[in-house]
């Protein structure tokens, strides 16, 4: 992006009082913990050490905010699963994102992160389910592809494409490391911020 303002931290929220104005497009980044999120959101936005990163799982413990253009926002949800955290930040968590999902209307896409070496889960699945009344174009990276030979992750994208077929959901084969599907993924995210939610 030429101007160099963006893309920039705005802030971070924890319930909806604190979100920003539900004003322009917003696409939100969410996936399992530590399947590689805050690293695909780095990598696509071309800024290091934007989303902060960790091996620790559930490191990203807030709704973060980042703006990426006049009137444009992708937002970096909880990553859910097995991360090390209480009973009652979990549910903390889970309201906030139900709320987040269930009143943005400058929501128009989701970047769902998934290993491709473990594939879809359930959680995955179900928040796919979820979301898709809501008309958002969804885009699922196959994360960490360098971990795996190239005929392996062709195999786990036919199994991961046959476990969401009819999702709706886009796949992408990602390697933030390789540089992998970044064009690709990119090209789906500005796509996502531009249109129209259907």
């Amino acid at each position: 992006m030429p101007d160099q303002s963006y893309p920039a931290f705005l802030t971070s929220a924890s319930r909806t009082a604190q979100f920003p104005a539900d004003q322009g497009r917003e696409v939100a980044f969410a996936g399992r913990s530590n399947s590689g999120k805050s690293t695909a959101l780095n990598a696509l936005l071309g800024r290091r050490g934007l989303a902060r990163t960790s091996k620790t799982p559930g490191r990203t413990q807030l709704i973060n905010f980042f703006a990426v253009g006049p009137g444009r926002r992708v937002v970096d949800l909880p990553g859910y699963g097995y991360a090390k955290v209480s009973a009652a930040v979990r549910e903390q968590w889970q309201r906030a994102l139900t709320a987040y999902f269930e009143t943005r209307r400058s929501l128009s896409g989701l970047v769902l992160t998934v290993d491709i070496r473990r594939g879809p889960s359930a959680t995955d699945q179900a928040l796919l389910e979820w979301v898709r009344p809501l008309g958002l174009q969804c885009i699922v990276l196959l994360t960490k592809a360098d971990k795996l030979s190239r005929t392996a992750r062709q195999a786990q994208c036919r199994e991961a494409a046959a476990v969401l077929d009819g999702s709706g959901a886009e796949l992408v084969v990602f390697s933030a490391p390789e540089r992998l599907g970044i064009d690709d993924a990119r090209a789906r995210l500005e796509a996502a911020l531009t249109e129209r939610r259907q």
